[in-house]
């Protein structure tokens, strides 16, 4: 088949490595305009587009598909499917409708569970112990498509989201190229719309851990925000980034009351039980182990967090 791959994340590679590599021919990549990154702000390309462009594929970077150009560039590619893997930009029916097979799409939910833009952080904050890909044929709607193929997997209890990025842009690359070697016999099934669920967008105000909620409710928190934003709390009048926290057998009585202090901090949340935080970061410091940063910081037994 001849392909056009429309994608822009890390999390797309994978899936765009597959396709080089089979026997389609990708005749052209569509990724996000480049943005400036970092203190200096550098114009840097996004992963996609460094990735199509060693292989020497044409990439084209439009701001918008709500002009006729780029519709009718499109069209003019006569590519005979497009797959869509986390392009972040709504395609209009123009486009879905151009190619003979389509638009599909790899959504890393098990749809119609986690429509939209974080459906891998939220699954681990709500901490779900399932998960995987769908791919769906685009319609419209945001991830209403029809889905011609599931892949499922378990989420660990200590896995975060950012491990669970990687494996499912893996399991998504693998299940792409069956659904493709497999087009012509799959049969769409309609989204079950009772079930449909949203995964908004994670910004910073869902940072700030609440210590009155449950041990496990505040470890998944801190798994489902790595790398960006990252769970945060007050320490000593401080914000500091929690990275890595384990559930602890230790019980405490009061919420964000440190009951620990030795090579972890063991913290009391509002079911009674802990978390031994092994991994954080105070502010304007580097990510350090819990155990390194305690041999230079005192942290009292029955001190508060998040005050």
């Amino acid at each position: 088949m001849k392909i056009i791959f429309m994608g822009t994340p890390d999390f797309a590679v994978p899936s765009l490595e597959k396709l080089i590599s089979s026997n389609h021919e990708v005749i052209a990549v569509f990724s996000q305009p480049d943005k400036p990154v970092g203190r200096k702000q550098i114009m840097t390309p996004p992963p996609v587009k460094e990735c199509a462009l060693k292989h020497n594929i044409p990439v084209y970077q439009p701001q918008t598909f709500k002009d006729n150009e780029t519709i009718e560039l499109v069209r003019s590619l006569s590519a005979d499917i497009i797959v869509v893997v986390a392009y972040g930009k709504i395609l209009p029916e123009s486009v879905l409708d151009a190619p003979p097979y389509g638009c599909i799409n790899v959504h890393a939910s098990l749809l119609p569970k986690y429509r939209g833009p974080a459906p891998i952080q939220w699954s681990v904050i709500n901490g779900d112990t399932e998960t995987g890909v769908t791919i769906q044929q685009m319609a419209e709607g945001v991830d209403t498509g029809d889905i011609l193929l599931v892949r499922k997997t378990q989420i660990d209890i200590h896995e975060t989201s950012e491990e669970l990025f990687d494996r499912l842009s893996y399991i998504g690359a693998d299940a792409l190229i069956d659904c493709i070697a497999d087009i012509d016999n799959l049969v769409p099934e309609k989204q079950d719309e009772s079930q449909a669920t949203y995964a908004q967008k994670i910004t910073r105000e869902l940072s700030p851990i609440d210590w009155r909620k449950s041990a496990l409710e505040v470890h998944n928190l801190v798994r489902g925000l790595q790398t960006w934003p990252c769970a945060v709390t007050k320490l000593n009048g401080k914000n500091i980034k929690i990275h890595k926290t384990a559930l602890s057998s230790v019980t405490g009585n009061k919420y964000g009351c440190v009951v620990d202090n030795k090579n972890v901090i063991t913290v009391c949340c509002g079911d009674g039980k802990c978390i031994d935080i092994l991994s954080l970061q105070a502010e304007g410091k580097k990510k350090m182990d819990t155990k390194s940063f305690l041999l230079g910081n005192s942290i009292e037994i029955n001190a508060v967090l998040g005050e």
